[in-house]
């Protein structure tokens, strides 16, 4: 297939993605799904929680933001190392391995007695679920064809939204009850999926059939000499959208709960919970539309479309007061604000070969993440000084420049075969 034949819009049958779909495809499909739901949940248990640990811990906003910044740094280093293992031992090992990475840590913060000890912990968080996505993203890219990719990854990426929801409604119900050290032990849930990771899901074929194994070395030697565009663009965009992202997803709870007084819309842990949870149909929606659109118009449109929408409903949101409207807008600021995800894994996948491709995600997604670590911090300290409604609204110029560099810079990919 040549690469215009490869980019012309799939039709008739091409939605039915599920349609002659075997065994081992449903198995990677399971397991990366599931991985995604978890690993987002351990890592946002902690913006659920962070007004409670702060107060018994001793410490502030802006400190809670540079504990989410850490944590976001970490990712970086796990998507390079579980990116690499995945490349060099194979991607269900490296997921495995990663997913009770990312347990074990989330599990040790419950046990925090300083904010020395939970920063420890939360990058031990990162550096999981950085490995998580490099090598589930591989594995799913690379196990179904190339003309339903967007669509599978986006179905996968929606668990994105499944688990933000989940880690409100554990929040919303063990913290209660038994207080925030036991919200953090629902984190060890997910190393039950390594088990199942282990024993039911098969290495891609496509990886099995490479006879050679690239050293740590030449790997990243290929990132940044034959890939060097893929390498650099990747990062720009990714940077731009995660800061825009985790500097408002982050804070979104806390803001919920601020009082009117304070420029906020004054919600109870119930209902903010509500919301939150709430917010994440939008989430949903955004990741699974995200793939159809993309495999159909192309990645660099589709990405464009959701940034600009992000930059232009975070002010709005932000100035809504009532409660029934916060709710119904904030549906469709989850809708833009996270369905771009869904375009990171199967456009970064057909910018690099299967040698190198799940150090290349890995480092090119988590290291994306890895910058947006600035914004957490950014968006805590206009809280401190001049409310949570600021730093909000700061981050749509993110969104809007990551616009900027995909409308300029991004060749677009739609339809490639791996290889």
């Amino acid at each position: 297939m040549s690469r215009t034949e490869s980019l012309q819009p799939a039709r008739s049958a091409s939605d039915r993605w599920w349609k002659g779909a075997t065994g081992q495809q449903w198995n990677t499909f399971r397991s990366a799904y599931l991985g995604w739901a978890l690993d987002i949940m351990d890592l946002m248990l902690f913006a659920m929680v962070i007004k409670h640990v702060g107060a018994e811990l001793g410490f502030d906003k802006s400190a809670a933001g540079i504990v989410v910044s850490a944590t976001l740094l970490a990712t970086a280093a796990g998507g390079l190392v579980f990116g690499y293992l995945a490349d060099r031992i194979g991607r269900a090992k490296s997921m495995m391995l990663s997913i009770i990475c990312y347990s074990i840590g989330t599990a040790l913060c419950g046990l925090s007695n300083s904010l020395g000890q939970l920063m420890v912990f939360r990058i031990i968080v990162g550096l999981g679920v950085g490995g998580e996505w490099s090598a589930g993203s591989a594995l799913v890219s690379e196990t179904w064809p190339a003309q339903h990719r967007g669509k599978v990854m986006a179905w996968v990426q929606s668990a994105f939204a499944a688990g933000y929801a989940l880690a409100a409604i554990v929040a919303a119900v063990v913290l209660p009850i038994a207080g925030w050290r036991w919200v953090f032990a629902a984190g060890l849930i997910p190393a039950l999926l390594a088990f199942y990771v282990r024993r039911h899901v098969q290495e891609p074929e496509i990886w099995s059939q490479q006879t050679k194994r690239l050293g740590f070395t030449e790997t990243i030697r290929v990132l940044f000499t034959g890939h060097a565009r893929g390498t650099i663009v990747g990062l720009a965009f990714t940077m731009a959208a995660m800061c825009g992202y985790w500097g408002l997803f982050t804070w979104i709870p806390t803001y919920l709960a601020t009082p009117v007084a304070e420029g906020g819309p004054g919600l109870d842990l119930v209902k903010s919970t509500v919301w939150i949870v709430i917010m994440q149909i939008g989430s949903v929606f955004g990741f699974i539309t995200f793939g159809y659109i993309a495999d159909y118009i192309g990645r660099k449109k589709t990405f464009i479309l959701f940034f600009v929408a992000s930059a232009v409903s975070v002010p709005i949101f932000a100035m809504i007061q009532q409660p029934v409207i916060l709710m119904v807008f904030g549906i469709v600021v989850a809708y833009f604000g996270t369905g771009f995800y869904s375009g990171f894994a199967p456009t970064f996948a057909e910018l690099f070969p299967t040698p190198v491709r799940a150090t290349a995600q890995g480092f090119v997604y988590n290291g994306g993440r890895a910058f947006a670590a600035v914004a957490p911090a950014l968006v805590g300290y206009f809280a401190t000084n001049y409310g949570v409604s600021v730093g909000l609204v700061a981050t749509a110029g993110f969104f809007a420049l990551a616009a900027l560099i995909v409308l300029l810079f991004l060749p677009e990919t739609r339809g490639v075969e791996l290889t």
